[in-house]
């Protein structure tokens, strides 16, 4: 399920449509949700690098990270940051977000800071500016993919962290413009979702395409109170959790897939959900007091069954009885039939209905108008 989101996200969007955008969200309960933003984001760039994405670039939001983070990372997992060919820009929020170290510097009282910028990355001092951070971006991406028709993604590792300085507003303006730029291949973020309201993840989900949840593994995990027995189990499921991932069709229709996530050593492995899991599932349905499924008696007693009109192979000639004549005689003519009162004739060897009128007053049936003596 994981590869599926990176192949949507290799593939890119199709002309006229926006570029698929992807939701990360987890918990206090389950906190893995920037391991999931890390895998996504090295799996893209071998992708771009083996010419195998639509994207020819990658521009890196760092917000919740420094850039020489992200870089020693892509370096341990043998992704050259460093060709000849520039495929990715990372812009820095994270430095001096607010321009404070810039001001301090320039006023001459911030002299023994340090500048934390690592080399090659652009840095953002106003990350208030929702215009000029999506112009930063669209100007970065470009510069890596230069002028034409090539497109670049967008990944930003916390959206928490623009929500602390702009409105949820802004903020959804921001993605939806990045959405809808025709040099936007696609976009993915992290967000925590405990974090803020409801409303606000509801937002965030809205505007993407894929939303990616991270849950605890059982419930017990999730905070509650528990005994002191029980806590090496918890410790053990505690890096281990259920990924579940919503897709949003073209059509309109909404897929759901499932699958289970185990976090080792900084990195994180996604397999599917166990047979014992689903046994254990299926127990938990809501038992019914009818059985929906035959035994094999049962399903030997019904095909014996003749349905009526049934062909049954013996080679003659099926006769329908249509209620007018016998089957016995079929060169027979069919007798008057007349609606009425059924009565038996114990000397008639064939059955026949005798209508009998319940009294002199009711009149025959006719072609007549009962109503023409009527003067109107």
């Amino acid at each position: 399920m994981a590869e599926s989101i990176c192949r949507a996200l290799r593939d890119g969007a199709l002309q006229g449509e926006h570029a698929p955008a992807l939701t990360i969200k987890d918990s206090i309960a389950s906190p893995f949700g920037f391991h999931v933003f890390t895998h996504l984001l090295t799996q893209l760039s071998s992708n771009i690098l083996a010419a195998k994405s639509q994207s020819r670039g990658l521009v890196l939001v760092a917000f919740s990270r420094s850039p020489s983070f992200y870089l020693d990372l892509l370096n341990r997992k043998d992704i050259d940051v460093a060709s000849s060919q520039k495929w990715i820009e990372i812009l820095d929020c994270y430095t001096d977000p607010l321009g404070w170290k810039d001001a301090l510097l320039a006023s001459g009282n911030g002299g023994s800071l340090s500048n934390e910028a690592s080399t090659g990355a652009s840095l953002c001092r106003n990350v208030k500016d929702m215009d000029k951070l999506y112009s930063s971006i669209i100007e970065l991406g470009k510069g890596i993919v230069g002028q034409g028709k090539v497109r670049f993604c967008v990944a930003i590792d916390s959206v928490n962290e623009i929500l602390r300085h702009a409105s949820i507003s802004s903020v959804a303006g921001l993605l939806s413009n990045l959405r809808s730029n025709d040099r936007v291949s696609s976009i993915f973020w992290l967000s925590h979702s405990d974090l803020h309201e409801d409303r606000v993840t509801a937002v965030l989900e809205y505007m993407s395409s894929m939303v990616a949840s991270i849950e605890p593994l059982n419930q017990s995990a999730n905070g509650h109170r528990c005994n002191w027995e029980s806590l090496p189990l918890l410790e053990h499921n505690y890096w281990k959790g259920k990924f579940h991932v919503r897709f949003k069709r073209r059509n309109g229709r909404v897929r759901v897939m499932s699958e289970e996530f185990h976090v080792e050593q900084s990195a994180i492995n996604f397999r599917s959900i166990s047979s014992e899991d689903e046994i254990v599932n299926r127990s938990l349905l809501p038992k019914v007091q009818f059985n929906l499924q035959l035994s094999e008696k049962e399903q030997i007693d019904r095909a014996k069954v003749v349905l009526p009109f049934e062909h049954q192979g013996t080679g003659k000639p099926i006769q329908i009885y249509d209620g007018r004549r016998s089957l016995t005689d079929g060169k027979s003519e069919a007798e008057p039939v007349s609606i009425g009162i059924l009565q038996t004739n114990e000397n008639s060897s064939k059955g026949e209905i005798i209508y009998l009128r319940d009294s002199d007053d009711e009149r025959p049936d006719s072609d007549e108008d009962p109503d023409d003596d009527l003067d109107i």
